[in-house]
């Protein structure tokens, strides 16, 4: 099957397919399209895709016809990728191992219901050289591959399938996780199946004064996380992860392994914000470390809505996105009983400043004196066991070399995210308006606001497939959570959920309602009001990527025009036919 060179050139209202060509299995060669787009995308006019190619424009179109559905077992696939049986799990081997393994990182239990498909197969390579053969052998047998690396995919894209009558397995990159830390050249190399909190602690032994900026939580895998942006509490000075990835390894459609000198820059792009599952397997990352000074400090303050609580949100809106960018200020908001039938709401003011509490007491008493932070409410420490404290952790109980563990510092349950992006801040009766909706539901369920400005507004738009930059003031987190397995617990927290989410529709981002593609939604594909399940990329697109997302389509049409690698909500390719995914 021969690989498919496409140079394509947009108008308003027509995509001209000017030269296609066959040279033989072996991938798109280096700079097919050193320049793609040549400018530019405009806005895709009258509906999605832009244009529909007809059978004859493309001899043989579409250019790869999967064989049919293919019965395979777990010896199978091992002889065919010439791999060791024993790192294959299957419930026809052994059940118990094979539900072991799948439950092993899964964070979200909603996903793991038993109505919900599984995979037939789960292979655990134990050596990058494997994953080309992975590539080429679920091609043979019309198998999806689903990449997880830490589980942490808010729908379970990584490991369940919610599409009809797909056969898929799961390439579980749980053994590669070698990291290299360059102290010299700031640079690291880190497998794609390591934590954050194992890459955190492994820079940390090899300086007191280099970390990286990103995910909050420890037990992220690398791989996804880097691949969606992957913010952290130092975005405000250093940008994302993904603004500092500088090389990467991966395997593409064609079992080809890739890295950022045998790859056009535009797939470089895309891997570095584009959202995983669409493009390839990444295999490693290659990033760059920042500065951080031997000590910083955390502060943590608490307020009810008895104590000023609605007017320090206010504020604080003002204040978090415009203030020193070495100063991260996160509010955790949630609910609390104050008797047999009243609450009220508390917000958890959380603090990383890279400097010292002298200078973090200053800075706070100047620019936002209405939290009334003291001297002795912060506390000076190393970088490293700032990430535990941020991450959940007790340091009076658990020492950094606990991030080797790759577990969460909370146990993992049933929950519902859904995240906004506010652009505007909200007034005093627009806050209360959210405290009436908000408190219907007392806890677990919260949110979470995460101020940006400093570098996150510095940084293009275009830069990254990134796009939620300048302008924006913080980011936030709608999470229900629940214990109760049954339907009605779920149904009655996503009902909540979905009416705060429809009440802040008001006053957040519009044209497009901007949505974090880490923060993974299936909600936002849907049109209202038609009750399908239907997943639309013309709907969720421009939310995750504005328009970025036109450019990930070209991308992804040049790569893997076929849609190998795909999922509920991965990038299309124009190359397929124009329909939306059917999800259970």
């Amino acid at each position: 099957m021969g690989s498919l060179i496409i140079s394509f050139i947009f108008t308003f209202n027509t995509l001209l397919v000017l030269a296609v060509s066959n040279p033989g299995w072996g991938g798109y060669p280096p700079g097919s399209f050193p320049s793609w787009p040549p400018f530019k995308p405009p806005p895709f006019p009258g509906g999605w895709p832009p244009f529909k190619p007809p059978p004859s424009s493309f001899p043989g179109w579409p250019p790869f016809k999967p064989p049919p559905t293919r019965q395979v077992d777990a010896r199978t696939l091992s002889k065919c990728i010439k791999a060791p049986f024993s790192d294959f799990y299957s419930p026809n081997i052994n059940k118990t191992t094979f539900t072991s393994v799948l439950n092993s990182t899964a964070q979200n239990f909603r996903c793991l219901d038993p109505s919900i498909r599984k995979p037939v197969i789960i292979f655990r390579p134990t050596d990058e050289g494997q994953v080309p053969a992975v590539v080429k052998c679920a091609q043979l047998y019309n198998l999806n591959i689903r990449v997880r690396s830490g589980g942490h995919d808010y729908e379970g894209l990584s490991y369940i399938s919610l599409m009809k009558n797909q056969q898929f397995m799961i390439l579980d990159l749980y053994n590669l996780r070698d990291i290299s830390v360059d102290t010299q050249n700031r640079i690291a190399w880190v497998q794609a199946g390591a934590t954050n909190g194992e890459l955190y602690y492994n820079i940390s032994q090899a300086s007191n004064n280099l970390a990286f900026p990103a995910g909050l939580c420890s037990s992220l895998g690398i791989g996804g996380h880097l691949t969606g942006g992957g913010y952290g509490s130092m975005m405000r000075r250093y940008g994302l992860g993904a603004d500092n990835v500088l090389d990467v390894r991966m395997v593409d459609a064609w079992g080809i392994v890739r890295s950022k000198e045998n790859m056009d820059d535009d797939l470089f792009w895309a891997l570095s914000g584009g959202g995983g599952g669409s493009f390839g397997i990444i295999l490693a990352w290659k990033i760059r470390l920042v500065r951080v000074p031997s000590n910083v400090t955390m502060f943590t303050v608490v307020k009810t809505l008895e104590q000023n609580g609605t007017e320090i949100l206010r504020r604080w809106q003002h204040v978090a996105p415009r203030i020193d960018s070495k100063l991260f200020i996160r509010v955790i908001m949630q609910v609390i009983p104050t008797g047999p039938t009243t609450s009220t709401v508390l917000s958890i003011y959380q603090a990383l400043y890279l400097g010292d509490a002298k200078s973090l007491v200053r800075v706070m008493g100047a620019k936002f004196p209405e939290l009334g932070v003291t001297a002795g409410q912060c506390t000076e420490m190393s970088w490293i066991q700032s990430v535990m404290v941020i991450a959940g952790f007790n340091t009076t109980r658990y020492t950094p070399d606990y991030l080797l563990q790759h577990q969460p510092a909370f146990l993992s349950n049933y929950f519902k995210a859904k995240s906004d992006f506010l652009r505007t801040p909200m007034s005093t009766r627009a806050i209360e308006g959210m405290w009436k909706i908000f408190m219907e539901q007392f806890p677990p369920s919260l949110m979470i606001w995460n101020p940006y400005g400093g570098m996150m507004g510095k940084i293009p738009e275009d830069a990254t497939p990134f796009p939620h930059r300048k302008g924006v003031l913080c980011k936030i987190q709608y999470v229900a959570t629940w214990l109760d397995p049954s339907a009605a617990s779920q149904l009655r927290l996503e009902d909540w959920m979905r009416e705060l989410y429809k009440y802040m529709g008001n006053y957040v981002s519009n044209d497009p309602r901007e949505a974090y593609v880490n923060y993974r939604d299936l909600d936002i594909g849907k049109k209202e009001g038609t009750g399908s399940n239907c997943s639309h990329p013309e709907i969720w697109g421009p939310k995750y990527f504005k328009g970025n997302f036109q450019r990930l389509v070209m991308v992804k049409t040049m790569v893997d025009p076929w849609n190998f690698f795909n999922h509920e909500q991965s990038i299309p390719s124009l190359m397929m036919p124009n329909k939306c995914t059917e999800v259970i």
